[in-house]
């Protein structure tokens, strides 16, 4: 394999790469898709700057889409479906509003990572004084 042709490889391999963890792919998953090691994932990250650059860039995108999506369903949302009824026989196709509320689980999680200091579960308590201990006889 020539210079040219190691590098149009190393761009294809990249571009899937990126394509994979965009899609929640982890390094096991990279390494069984490319039939290799998951060493040789850590490997080719370390040697080639190229291939390091599209894992981080499709985890990251990876990353804020779950972020976004644990956001919208921590303060709820709102979406149309369409719905059939049978009219007499006749079926009637009608766009309905549908409310997804709040979930309180997300919503903790969310502030218990993103306002750490006022939502965490451990609470620290601080004392400060002098404590006098009397010996008597």
């Amino acid at each position: 394999m020539n210079l040219v042709e190691k590098d149009e490889f190393l761009i294809e391999k990249a571009k899937q790469a990126k394509k994979l963890c965009e899609l929640g792919a982890t390094d096991k998953d990279l390494a069984e898709f490319f039939e290799v090691g998951v060493t040789t994932i850590g490997k080719w990250r370390a040697k080639y700057d190229l291939f390091a650059r599209a894992l981080k860039t499709g985890k990251e995108l990876a990353d804020e889409r779950v972020e976004r999506a644990l956001y919208t369903r921590a303060v709820g949302y709102d979406y149309e479906t369409e719905k059939a009824f049978n009219d007499k026989g006749n079926i009637v196709k009608t766009t309905v509003a549908e409310h997804i509320p709040p979930d309180v689980n997300a919503a903790q999680f969310w502030l218990k990572n993103r306002r750490r200091e006022t939502w965490r579960d451990k609470q620290e308590a601080h004392v400060d004084g002098k404590i006098e201990i009397e010996w008597v006889k």
